[in-house]
């Protein structure tokens, strides 16, 4: 039977792969095309397009969050697998036969998913508002088991100003030892390594090509370690880029232009101002390169306001409503009213206050539970302060927005006759992988 082991590496370029002979040496016998993600190009929706072979429009991961417009909440980070509204690989791999088997190693949103072995981050969020470590595992008491072989998944290097490799070798070396144990069909790891570099300080930067280098060794011991495993099982590599990381040179701040406007409220509290949702005739959702704006009640008046505020805004390529986010198959209940798309040199920050003085005090944290949109400025760290700055410029990489030709990813595998001919899009990976075991995306 083969084994199926599918790694998801965002921020991987095609033009790496020369700088990294490990990643060479595995694929050296297989073959490798030009990757699509589909936009948004952001970890949720391209992560749950690799694992269902379907877009938001039908399995409801629009973003990196969720505004629940019914509780008046976002949600960022810690959805559970329930929110997927579509059968992913392991659904269907146990639909044809419950012995072929999978794992999920650190992929977004696989907390209660299908899968028969399951390892992702779940810190324990204490009264005081400090986090004890831990990771949600599928047995419940394999985090005990990986605890006391590797210690304490290390969550301060999975994101942070401390973002470094010893994340991605934790997975690496914990997912080997799941490989051993298990040995299941599929296995799907996210190592998230070359995010970090690219975005802190540009995707060409001298970190970034360090940052090739140190997961480059990662790979190679992880696959002499999964060889040892499966032994003489075949094994089939599929190495994904999830996206590619872009220079960027300029930021636009929507819920400030949606402030000046008059159309977003604030909550003044005794640590700053905190944006209020509820009363807001509108505001943004900012994630990367794109951002939802939710507009109260949908009102229309209030949406055509909102696109023309943002049309020939600087950093804003294109203002998508109902009828145009249908181009992209965002037509989804979860999107909000207007969604922002950047230029590729721009992207977008989620602050509202004008007054760094008012900004509330999770602002100068990493906290991407509590900041409503994504936060990349969390990567720096202002040693005067000893905390998160509040300077968006500081941002070297991004990505989400559609890429250009010339700025796609790359999917690599380590036999021929796998991919298919021409690029692949995100969308196809699932019935690529399914394919293996005589399994259909439509059975």
């Amino acid at each position: 039977m083969n084994h199926v082991i599918l790694l998801s590496v965002p921020g991987l370029r095609a033009q790496d792969v020369a700088n990294m002979p490990h990643l060479q040496q595995l694929v050296a016998r297989g073959e490798q095309a030009s990757f699509l993600p589909s936009f948004p190009c952001v970890t949720w929706p391209v992560q749950a397009n690799l694992l269902t072979g379907r877009l938001p429009s039908d399995h409801g991961a629009v973003a990196n969050g969720f505004y629940w417009r019914e509780t008046g909440e976002v949600e960022m980070w810690t959805a559970g697998n329930d929110k997927l509204a579509a059968p992913q690989i392991w659904d269907l791999l146990h639909q044809q036969d419950p012995d072929l088997t999978s794992a999920a190693w650190f992929p977004m949103l696989s907390k209660g998913c299908g899968a028969d072995f399951v390892c992702m981050p779940a810190p324990v969020h204490n009264p005081d508002g400090t986090e004890s470590l831990w990771c949600y595992t599928q047995p419940g008491d394999l985090y005990g088991e990986l605890l006391d072989l590797f210690g304490h998944f290390p969550l301060q290097h999975f994101w942070g100003p401390l973002a470094n490799i010893q994340s991605s070798a934790w997975i690496a070396k914990s997912a080997a030892h799941a490989a051993e144990k298990f040995r299941p069909a599929f296995f799907y790891l996210y190592l998230p390594h070359l995010d970090y570099a690219a975005q802190r300080t540009g995707p060409d930067s001298p970190d970034a090509q360090k940052a090739l280098q140190e997961l480059d060794d990662v790979l190679g011991r992880m696959q002499a370690s999964f060889d040892k495993a499966f032994g003489s099982a075949p094994l089939i590599w599929i190495v994904a880029s999830e996206y590619e990381i872009v220079s960027v040179n300029h930021v636009c701040y929507p819920n400030r232009i949606l402030r000046e406007a008059g159309l977003l409220q604030v909550e003044q509290r005794e640590d700053g101002e905190h944006l209020d949702m509820v009363q807001s005739e509108a505001w943004a959702l900012v994630d990367h390169q794109f951002a939802h704006v939710f507009v109260r009640q949908a009102d229309q008046k209030t949406v055509a306001q909102v696109a023309d505020l943002f049309r020939n805004q600087a950093g804003i390529a294109e203002v998508l409503l109902e009828s145009q986010r249908a181009e992209y198959s965002l037509q989804h209940p979860r999107s909000g009213e207007v969604t922002l798309v950047s230029h590729p040199e721009s992207w977008q920050a989620y602050y509202w206050w004008f007054d760094d003085d008012r900004a509330p005090a999770f602002s100068r944290k990493v906290d991407i539970h509590r900041k409503p949109g994504y936060d990349p400025v969390e990567l720096h760290f202002d040693p005067a302060t000893k905390s998160i700055p509040l300077d968006a410029t500081l941002v070297r990489g991004s990505h989400g927005a559609p890429l250009t030709a010339s700025h796609q990813g790359i999917i690599l595998c380590s036999q021929k006759n796998i991919l298919g001919t021409g690029p692949v899009a995100d969308t196809d990976v699932a019935e690529i992988v399914l394919r293996q075991f005589g399994v259909s995306l439509e059975s």
